[in-house]
């Protein structure tokens, strides 16, 4: 083996023990197998986030082809680059969703008479509504343009927000969740967290025309029921008060615990909302308020407020 650094070449001549390192490694695998009931001698199982991610630029691309296309690409060939890309990516994308119903069936006892008709069946229904995604986007595209005096064009959003790359990944990532593709849909909400640092559980429902600016640190949890025109600012936490247990000490999961935040709400930057609460339509609420209880419409929560019993 050679390593290149810089320009200069070296021979590796350790060993490192790697024998033994191999051999640790796998008791230890061979242990969390049999712990777990995986002892059966079968090869990778599960979908490939490195594939996901592909797919997701791909079908990004062939959303809006004359901005995150090709830079050669011309509006008489237009049609044809989406159809092409689309093909790859739908096809790629069964190939991903048959692994994890697979997987589904066989670690979760789901019962599927046909996993390949099944994982078609999702997939063609998911390609039916690209344009419905698409129309949705464009509403959140634009909320950005006109949300961000900033911002000189919807081009410059598209290309350049990582809360419009966040909310692209997010439309796809939910539609898949809902669908059964939980797995798959978790993987595409994390590859848009890794690039952004905006975590949005793909089972979150968010309504149109919605908007984060900035970003970065912007949480919103799993059973997140968001309305239409919202808009929210960098380091808001839409999250969970408390986690309920079972009998056995297991945390309890997929029952509402996450906000509801109704129609034409600004949440400002460093906002804290818990549990199953509900802001109003037309709300502010402003930076920094840690906020656990609901409060009525059109109200307007700040720090100073805060102490306030009917929003506190």
């Amino acid at each position: 083996m050679v390593i290149k650094t810089h320009n200069t070449y070296c021979k590796a001549t350790n060993s490192w023990g790697l024998q033994t390192i191999v051999d640790q490694l796998k008791e230890v695998r061979s242990e969390w197998r049999t712990n777990h009931g995986r002892t059966r001698n079968v090869g990778r199982e599960l979908p490939s986030r490195t594939i996901m991610n592909e797919i997701i630029d791909t079908i990004s691309r062939a959303l809006f082809p004359m901005r995150l296309g090709p830079s050669d690409l011309r509006e008489e060939s237009e049609d044809f680059y989406v159809g092409h890309s689309l093909d790859a990516a739908l096809n790629a994308l069964q190939n991903q969703a048959y692994l994890e119903l697979c997987y589904n069936a066989k670690y979760q006892g789901k019962h599927i008479d046909d996993i390949s008709a099944e994982a078609t069946r999702i997939v063609q229904e998911f390609a039916f509504a690209l344009p419905t995604i698409r129309k949705l986007l464009d509403t959140d595209v634009i909320a950005a343009y006109h949300g961000d005096p900033a911002a000189r064009s919807v081009d410059e959003v598209l290309l350049c927000y990582p809360g419009v790359l966040a909310i692209i990944h997010h439309r796809i990532a939910h539609y898949l969740y809902t669908s059964g593709l939980t797995l798959l849909a978790r993987i595409i909400s994390e590859i848009a967290h890794s690039t952004t640092g905006i975590d949005i559980h793909p089972g979150a429902t968010i309504g149109e025309s919605f908007f984060i600016d900035h970003g970065t640190g912007v949480v919103i949890g799993e059973t997140c029921i968001i309305g239409n025109h919202v808009r929210i600012y960098q380091a808001v936490t839409l999250g969970a008060k408390r986690f309920t247990a079972d009998e056995s000490g297991h945390l309890q999961k997929g029952y509402p615990r996450h906000p509801i935040v109704e129609d034409d709400v600004v949440i400002y930057a460093g906002a804290t909302i818990l549990g199953r609460v509900t802001i109003g339509k037309g709300s502010i609420i402003g930076g920094n308020v840690w906020l656990t209880k609901s409060v009525p419409a059109d109200s307007s929560v700040s720090q100073a407020n805060i102490k306030n019993e009917s929003c506190c």
